[in-house]
């Protein structure tokens, strides 16, 4: 499949009149739809806001490339256009979209995006071509120039094949690359360094963890081969393979943006040697992969697991509540209508598996698939032992050294058992030490801190719960999603399953007030604002109300020292006033649209607008008028 048959002149607009993010995805649309490929709209368009709900399409360079798989699209589609200004797209590196392709695949169209995804970004990440695009005159222009660079690009592909097919020495250096999505940056970087070793005269092979699969992986031989790898990737990959070899790793963007510097180094001589049974390596300081990030990484990588089912659970169980019927049986409240008893049971399913998926996802990080089983396992024991949250937390990480012990272990014995490791060994011994672990040694205390912290949280006064409002309400707005931002979050979800409904509702209502603050200080004092930071006055409304505190971080990324201070005094005091109206929340999520689950509702908005307002006007002291807002 090509671009060239994919993007037809009806949908190339070079010369786009959109002022955001909203109009700019509008427009997107609409210009597919001049394809014909699109049965609704409307359908279409909530695919494309699921995708950007993961994460921003906004892959930087001034390029953006949403994209969605979905039922109302019947045949593979592409539109484009440019933004000769530019405009927020909120993308990774805060620089604003100017050159947009839109990605449209049917339901049933299996992997086709990724590949097109692939090609356009490898495409894109020649400069030039990039900017001939946005400079295009015309459609025709715009059309030709990518006919011609794919021409370009499929040639060099082949070559490229052709060479690794008729290739019989040895790479000096090998390198994989992966992102988070494993769309855009996965193949960017990958294409960086391969040009970049091409120029220096350097035989590489890179291997690219995309979401459509591995690609072009290294073989046992040269992985012996060969001299150091490169690991430029923003997840977890198979790094056992690598044990004994010089390892850099680092930031995927790195990988696009530091090519030739990671290229010496990998080739110094100095690089760190990779052991695959230490659960994290020692890293170069470049590369800002610390052992406090590495724990930080697996932590989130069980959180970001877990999230779905807190969040989906949580609200389920909120609407049982706001369906049910107190009066029928206090006791059994929650369950006592048939709706609601619905509701309360597949909510409670759902939040049943927080705590296994949690601790399992932590130990995968740590020990890649072998992990898996036994922090999942860990995970339940923790919840039967009532140590909760902190014991399940306690719970992955020693599941996932335990089994790095295992595999230290297991190394000695004859190869004839290397098939039974991962089938049999390291399920066994690991699930059967971990139940020891948590009966001995994890779960008594730290379900005697659990119990002692609950019972701390039920027995806080007036004063010292609205002390512990304004703390978790400040730590909200501190990093705007970063891990201030998400431990204040995780101690929040995890208060729900303690009954502590304040702690949540602290958290929430902190969470919002950021975008809430900047969209009233861009609106009652534009002189503090470009004319474009004030077109997102609605978008931030709208983020602020749904929850979304990254809303504010275009803001705080560009001024911190004058945005930041206003959203943290204005989320602890909206935190604070939260805890002090005795406002409680059962939902993990929803923003203004679970308002109908939250207690005292009126006293919760009162303080959301307070809080807000308090961060508009220590925001429009700090932040001095502008001697051209344009």
């Amino acid at each position: 499949m090509k671009i060239q048959d994919l993007l037809k002149d009806v949908s190339v607009d070079v010369n786009a009149n959109v002022s955001d993010k909203d109009e700019a995805i509008t427009h997107l649309i609409d210009l597919m739809d001049n394809q014909k490929n699109l049965t609704d709209k409307e359908t279409y368009k909530k695919g494309i806001y699921a995708r950007e709900a993961l994460s921003t399409t906004g892959i930087g360079e001034g390029i953006a490339i949403p994209h969605a798989q979905n039922e109302a699209v019947t045949a593979c589609g592409l539109s484009a256009m440019v933004v000769k200004d530019g405009v927020d797209y909120a993308s990774l590196d805060g620089q604003p979209a100017k050159l947009f392709f839109m990605i449209a695949v049917p339901q049933t169209g299996g992997n086709e995006h990724l590949e097109i995804l692939a090609m356009l970004s490898t495409m894109l990440m020649d400069t030039q071509f990039k900017d001939s695009l946005i400079n295009a005159a015309s459609k025709e222009e715009f059309l030709a120039l990518i006919n011609q660079k794919e021409t370009e690009q499929q040639a060099k592909e082949d070559q490229k094949a052709e060479a690794s097919k008729t290739f019989t020495g040895t790479y000096r250096l090998l390198a994989v690359t992966a992102c988070p999505t494993g769309i855009a940056h996965t193949y960017m970087a990958a294409e960086a360094l391969e040009e970049k070793a091409k120029e220096m005269g350097i035989t590489i092979k890179v291997e690219t963890d995309g979401s459509g699969g591995t690609k072009n992986a290294p073989s046992a031989k040269e992985i012996e081969e060969c001299e150091a790898i490169i690991v430029a990737a923003d997840k977890n990959i198979e790094m056992a393979r690598f044990n004994g070899k010089p390892v850099i790793q680092v930031k995927v963007a790195d990988g696009i943006n530091k090519a030739e510097e990671l290229i010496n180094q990998a080739l110094s001589g100095n690089a760190p040697i990779y052991h695959s049974d230490h659960a994290v390596t020692a890293q170069s300081d470049e590369s800002g992969e610390s052992i406090g990030r590495q724990i930080y990484k697996h932590l989130m990588n069980g959180v970001s697991h877990m999230l779905p089912f807190v969040i989906g659970g949580g609200i389920l169980i909120a609407l049982a509540f706001l369906f049910d019927d107190y009066t029928i049986d206090p006791s059994n409240f929650g369950k006592n209508t048939e709706l609601a008893a619905f509701f309360k049971t597949a909510g409670d399913t759902a939040f049943n598996f927080m705590l296994p998926v949690l601790s399992g996802y932590i130990a995968m990080s740590i020990a890649d698939r072998p992990g898996l089983a036994v922090g999942f396992v860990g995970g339940a024991l923790a919840s039967a032992g009532n140590s909760g949250f902190l014991g399940a937390l306690v719970a992955g990480f020693a599941a996932g050294y335990l089994v790095h012990g295992l595999r230290k272990l297991f190394d000695h014995l004859p190869d004839a058992f290397e098939g039974l490791k991962p089938v049999l060994l390291y399920p066994f011994f690991g699930i059967l030490l971990m139940a020891v672990l948590m009966a001995f040694i994890i779960n008594p205390p730290v379900a005697a801190i659990n119990n002692g912290l609950t019972d701390f949280l039920n027995s806080m006064g007036g004063s010292s719960k609205i002390l512990l409002g304004t703390l978790l309400g400040a730590m909200m707005a501190v990093d705007m999603g970063g891990p201030i931002n998400k431990a204040a979050y995780v101690f929040g979800t995890a208060s729900i399953t303690s009954g502590n409904y304040d702690i949540m509702a602290a958290v929430m209502i902190g969470g919002m007030v950021p975008p809430l603050a900047i969209a009233l200080a861009t609106f009652f004092f534009k002189n503090r604002f470009t004319k474009k930071e004030q077109q997102t006055t609605l978008t931030n409304v709208i983020m602020g109300f749904s929850f979304i505190t990254e809303g504010a971080i275009p803001f705080a990324a560009s001024d911190p020292l004058h945005i930041i201070p206003g959203c943290v005094v204005g989320s602890g005091i909206a935190g604070a006033l939260s805890m002090a109206f005795g406002c409680t929340l059962m939902a993990p999520h929803g923003g203004i649209f679970v308002i109908g689950v939250i207690s005292n509702p009126f006293g919760y908005l009162a303080a959301l607008i307070i809080g807000s307002i308090a961060g508009m006007l220590i925001l429009s002291v700090l932040k001095k008028p502008l001697k051209n807002n344009s």
